[in-house]
C-alpha cells in the first residue's frame, strides 16, 4: 500500500467510525466568503479537520476548517458540508488537497457541489455575479491522479469529457431562472497562487477560453470525476481579474463580495439541493 493510499484510508476510517451507519448523499464545498451556509442545515455532527489523522488543515482567510454532517430542511439527502477547503498554494501536496473529496466519495457521496470565489475574466461579468461552471482548465496545477493509481477510487486514465454533469447544469439553470437569479455560465481555470495573476496572464487565459480564474476547485473536480461522482460547480465572481479591474486585488474584497452575495447564493444552493433530492425520489 502506498503512502497516499494509507493516509487516505486512515483518515477515512476516523471519519467513518464517528458517523457509524450514516451515509453521505451529497457533499458541498464552501469557498472563500461563503462559509456561513452551515447555519442553514440541521447539523448531526461536526468534525474538525484538525482531529482527523493525516488530514490537511485550512489556513486561508474565511475557511473554518471542519466537516458538518446533517440535512437541509425540505431535502431527503444526507449532506456533508465542508466549511473551507485546503489549497495547493498552502504548501500541501496535491493528493492532500483532494483528500476531503475522496473521503466524502468513500462515505457514499454521489454528488459533489463545488463553490468558490473567482476573478472574472469574461468582460460581461461583474463582481457579485454567480457563474455555473461548464468546463475547466486545470493543467496549470499538478494532477491529483499523478503517481500510483489507487484502483478502488477509479481507473488509471479517466475520461474528462464531461466533468460537470450536464443534467445537473440544466437543473441549476432552471432553478436559478425560477428564483429570478441571473446565473452566468463559463469555463473556470485554476492557477497555483497564492499571488493573483498578472494582466498579461489574464489576457492569455482569456484567449484560451477561460471566463473565471481561481486557486481551487479544478483539481478537486478531477479527483471526484475519477471516482464517478456527479459534479456541479458555481463560482462567485468576487472581483474583476487583473488588467480588467481598475484597482489592485485584495483578499478583503473577495470576502466582502461573498458577504454581499450570501443571501442569493444560499437561496440558489438550497434550491438546487432540494431539486436534486426530488430527482432522487423519482
Amino acid at each position: 500500500m502506498n503512502s497516499v493510499e494509507n493516509t487516505l484510508k486512515t483518515a477515512f476510517q476516523y471519519v467513518s467510525d464517528r458517523l457509524g451507519d450514516w451515509k453521505v448523499d451529497l457533499a458541498l464545498v464552501l469557498g472563500s466568503g461563503l462559509g456561513d451556509y452551515g447555519q442553514v442545515i440541521d447539523v448531526r455532527q461536526e468534525i474538525s479537520y484538525r482531529d482527523i489523522p493525516g488530514f490537511p488543515v485550512s489556513t486561508a482567510p474565511g475557511h473554518k476548517g471542519s466537516f458538518l454532517f446533517g440535512t437541509l430542511p425540505g431535502s431527503d439527502l444526507n449532506l456533508a458540508v465542508m466549511q473551507g477547503r485546503v489549497h495547493y498554494y498552502e504548501g500541501y501536496d496535491v493528493t492532500d488537497v483532494v483528500m476531503p473529496e475522496r473521503i466524502l466519495g468513500l462515505l457514499g457521496a454521489k454528488y459533489l457541489f463545488l463553490t468558490n470565489a473567482a476573478g472574472g475574466i469574461n468582460p460581461d461579468f461583474s463582481a457579485g455575479d454567480l457563474m455555473l461552471i461548464t468546463d475547466q482548465i486545470s493543467f496549470f496545477v499538478p494532477s491529483p491522479l499523478r503517481g500510483e493509481n489507487i484502483s478502488f477510487l477509479g481507473s488509471r486514465f479517466p475520461d474528462m469529457s464531461e466533468i460537470y454533469d450536464r443534467d445537473l447544469r440544466v437543473l441549476a439553470k432552471d432553478t436559478a431562472s425560477n428564483l429570478g437569479i441571473d446565473l452566468k455560465e463559463g469555463v473556470y481555470v485554476q492557477t497555483k497562487g497564492p499571488n493573483y495573476e498578472s494582466p498579461a496572464e489574464i489576457r492569455m487565459l482569456h484567449t484560451m477560453g477561460a471566463d473565471a480564474v481561481g486557486m481551487s476547485t479544478a483539481i478537486e473536480a478531477v479527483a471526484a470525476n475519477h471516482m464517478n461522482m456527479k459534479i456541479i460547480g458555481i463560482s462567485c465572481i468576487s472581483n474583476l481579474a487583473a488588467g480588467i479591474s481598475p484597482t489592485p486585488l485584495t483578499e478583503e474584497e473577495v470576502l466582502l463580495a461573498g458577504e454581499k452575495v450570501k443571501e442569493k447564493f444560499t437561496a440558489l444552493v438550497s434550491a438546487i439541493i432540494k431539486n436534486i433530492s426530488s430527482l432522487e425520489r423519482e
